[in-house]
């Protein structure tokens, strides 16, 4: 550790592997599905490690690897082993370092562990040694197990859902790590506790209550003397382990008053589990499309949420396109729909293949997941191709977060009023430029594959419906199948079950 008084510039490190894994999704996360970055490339991904930016003077930054994709499902061994070999490599190559930010998600899954985050950061710490301190910025939909937290000095999450904050928190456990090294003052105490309450992100947004409030407490109670941070986490409801809970850690100088903050969140937010609401009015996919239909307001969105990619779907059903075309008023071109973001390389091909304003017959959806239920049956949609896109890797969706890359090639086909967006990747489509040169203005329905609608959608909905849809990142958490969490756990347990100890422990 480096007090401000060797006059060097502190030695930090900036790495990690950050994905979202549901395990009720049959994809399979690999390393082409991974952005990977080192040096300057990684550097230049934040604004704190600008050599212009106030901390240039008293900091070295050490780039080291960052991979982040897209969520999916599990990790395959190799490519986790091959990340996390690279990782560590370069911290033992790097030379002693004063502190690492560890630039994570939370909720990695990979085949055949059963708490990866806690694994990966084990490997961090053996590799840079007990004097160095790490910290972690994290997705408030991560989980956080004793085992994991304990190896880690400061741990910092997002305080908004969307996460308009995400570029914040990582800044904060930055700053944060900074602080504790100048001052010299060495490692804080945190106070951890895990909440028996497992909900899907889609019933915590921060947007309403009783998230927004619980949420609003944490720069409260931060701005206490002697807190360093206060951080909760609703978990991640789509992975079957044992650490998949909702969790509080509160930082601080004083352990007393650690325990007592951390407490008073994790009592606070168990009162309210009862009281967590979806984010938007919901229905299944017949009602929504019918209210929509019906409705005055345009354009009317849709979340298809059960194969939502930005939580873990596979982004491969065409279950929702088998609905809209059954729709008389969509099928016959009386009411107009767009439907993006539908994964399917041999059908993109397809259409390429036959060129703009063909005529074509294919058998869409179910790349990943045919045979995992009547819900994942490939859709036999003959349409004309209305749009052939090649994006390439710098326009890309979410511009500036380097997980998503534009998705590749893509193609539209429309049959009646339906326009189905078909993708090589697996691609989210969250802003107006996602969409390409197809305006998602110019159709009475949109329906995405999303949860809640990230801020440039919901500014763009004149009304919206969150559709209740089958997939590997269904909302009814209870027809999932659930079998290695464990329990009691609401809302998988609800009735007798007794008050749990949601007393803080000192890591």
């Amino acid at each position: 550790m480096a007090p401000a008084t060797t006059g060097r510039p502190l030695r930090i490190g900036i790495g990690g592997m950050a994905i979202e894994s549901s395990q009720f999704c049959p994809h399979r996360s690999t390393y082409h599905d991974f952005r990977v970055t080192r040096g300057r490339d990684l550097l230049d991904r934040y604004t704190w490690t600008r050599p212009d930016g106030d901390l240039s003077g008293v900091v070295e930054w050490v780039p080291l690897v960052h991979a982040v994709a897209v969520p999916g499902g599990p990790v395959e061994p190799a490519t986790y082993d091959r990340i996390r070999s690279e990782l560590t490599d370069r911290i033992r190559d790097s030379g002693p370092l004063d502190g690492l930010v560890h630039d994570i998600h939370g909720a990695m899954s990979v085949v055949g562990l059963d708490d990866a985050e806690a694994d990966l950061t084990a490997a961090v710490r053996a590799a840079t040694g007990p004097a160095t301190l790490i910290s972690a910025a994290m997705d408030l939909h991560g989980n956080v197990s004793r085992r994991f937290a304990e190896q880690l000095d400061l741990l910092t999450a997002h305080r908004t859902a969307p996460h308009e904050d995400a570029w914040e928190t990582r800044e904060r456990a930055a700053r944060n790590l900074v602080a504790r090294l100048v001052s010299g003052r060495g490692r804080p105490h945190r106070a951890w506790v895990q909440i028996p309450v497992l909900l899907p992100g889609e019933k915590t947004s921060t947007r309403l209550e009783p998230a927004a409030s619980l949420y609003g407490r944490l720069a409260t109670v931060e701005a206490l003397d002697g807190i360093v941070d206060a951080a909760l986490w609703v978990g991640y409801a789509w992975a079957d382990e044992e650490r998949c809970r909702a969790a509080v850690v509160v930082t601080a100088d004083d352990p007393g008053l650690a325990l007592d903050q951390a407490g008073a969140l994790a009592r606070a937010y168990w009162d309210a589990r009862r009281d967590f609401t979806f984010v938007g009015p919901t229905g299944d996919a017949d009602d929504c499309i019918a209210r929509a239909v019906a409705s005055s307001a345009r354009p009317f969105l849709i979340s298809d949420s059960g194969d939502n990619p930005t939580a873990g779907g596979a982004g491969d059903l065409a279950y929702m396109l088998g609905r809209l075309l059954a729709h008389e008023d969509l099928a016959s071109g009386r009411r107009t729909a767009l439907h993006p973001g539908l994964t399917d390389p041999a059908a993109v091909a397809a259409c390429f293949a036959a060129g703009a304003g063909a005529e074509v017959t294919l058998r869409v959806g179910g790349c990943f997941s045919a045979g995992t239920g009547p819900h994942a049956a490939p859709y036999e949609l003959t349409g004309r191709v209305t749009a052939l896109e090649d994006p390439g890797p710098a326009s890309g969706v979410l511009r500036g977060n380097p997980a998503y890359d534009g998705g590749g090639r893509r193609a539209a086909v429309t049959r009646g009023g339906v326009t189905v967006i078909l993708t090589e990747r697996r691609t989210p489509f969250h802003t107006r430029a996602d969409f390409g040169s197809l305006d998602p203005l110019d159709h009475d329905l949109v329906v995405v594959k999303i949860g809640y609608l990230e801020p440039e959608l919901y500014a763009m909905a004149a009304d919206w419906l969150l559709a209740l849809t089958p997939g590997g990142v269904d909302q009814d958490l209870l027809r999932l199948g659930h079998h290695k969490i464990r329990r009691p756990l609401y809302p998988f347990d609800d009735e007798g079950f007794e008050a749990p100890d949601l007393t803080p422990r000192l890591l």
